[in-house]
């Protein structure tokens, strides 16, 4: 008997285009809770960096997986899956419809699709790819990947230590890709029905938001706030701290670098963070993509109710 599938709200578009505050709205009139998808925002103490909700909009609406581990933790897709299924679970027995918003498409798409099984690691792999990266540079590190596994390439940021290192050791734990396992063994997917919306807006007024959002959070305390972490005894090699916004400060902090470049740095990363998201979504199909400027959120919720009629 086919398992009854659960409906749930997903909303995603780049970085700083809006998806929180209308992921808010939808909440409060559906009377629902909210599961960030977010890789960064999982992690304590990096608040004003990773442009977490409020602690007033936290209020209004219930938020999950927001500070949920240490910076030095590692947090996968795969813990994504899990804790966010159980939460997807509880919310559907309570009778509301979850809504998913954040800007890790592979999140996303994880949780729609499943992981494989990875094999195990040796814990040696990772401590000498770690080594290299700090020696080599994460970028040597990369370009091997490149060779090895260009289809994992494509999807992994170049500047993500975590993923790059990841597809590497189980390369040489396995002898084979993350592109070949994954072929002989596809994940079971979730029970899942989704009705899934892209927010977009022009790119030159989301790199518009984007460096204005850069400035807000450095007038707010973001270098303070790295300086928090580091006293904390968090270091630049914590998967946590490897995040933009923050990583770009450690020269300036050690001395090595003007404010000024550093924050400059930080908008130029985090451009090019948005037109990779772009990138990723076009190879999607949404049931509703939307301009920030037409956004009505009577008619979206309006859609909602069509769709989850026409399927039960």
């Amino acid at each position: 008997m086919k398992e009854i599938e659960i409906p749930i709200i997903i909303i995603q578009g780049p970085t700083a285009v809006g998806k929180s505050k209308l992921a808010l709205d939808l909440a409060n009139r559906l009377e629902s809770e909210i599961i960030s998808a977010d890789s960064r925002q999982v992690y304590k103490y990096l608040d004003i960096g990773t442009a977490k909700p409020s602690m007033s909009e936290r209020e209004q609406v219930k938020h999950w997986l927001i500070d949920v581990v240490p910076p030095d933790m590692n947090f996968s897709a795969g813990d994504f899956i899990e804790k966010a299924t159980e939460i997807i679970h509880k919310m559907n027995k309570n009778n509301k419809i979850p809504i998913i918003v954040g800007g890790t498409g592979f999140y996303i798409k994880a949780l729609l699709k499943g992981l494989f099984k990875s094999p195990e690691v040796p814990k040696n792999i990772r401590e000498e790819l770690m080594k290299e990266s700090e020696e080599k540079g994460l970028e040597y590190l990369y370009e091997r990947l490149e060779k090895i596994d260009p289809t994992s390439a494509k999807r992994i940021d170049s500047n993500d230590i975590n993923r790059v290192i990841r597809a590497l050791e189980i390369y040489e734990a396995s002898g084979k890709t993350i592109t070949k396992l994954w072929q002989e063994n596809p994940p079971d997917k979730n029970a899942l029905n989704p009705f899934n919306i892209l927010l977009l807006d022009e790119r030159q007024s989301i790199y518009s938001r984007i460096n204005q959002r850069v400035d807000s959070m450095v007038a707010n305390g973001l270098v303070e706030e790295v300086r928090h972490l580091l006293n904390k005894g968090y270091t630049p090699s914590d998967p946590g701290m490897n995040t933009v916004g923050y990583r770009e400060f450690f020269p300036y902090i050690n001395g090595d670098r003007e404010q000024n470049r550093c924050i400059e740095k930080i908008k130029q990363n985090t451009r090019n963070y948005a037109k990779r998201q772009l990138t990723w979504y076009r190879k999607i199909d949404f049931d509703l993509t939307l301009k920030v400027k037409n956004v009505n959120v009577l008619e979206i919720i309006d859609k909602i109710e069509k769709w989850r009629n026409s399927r039960w």
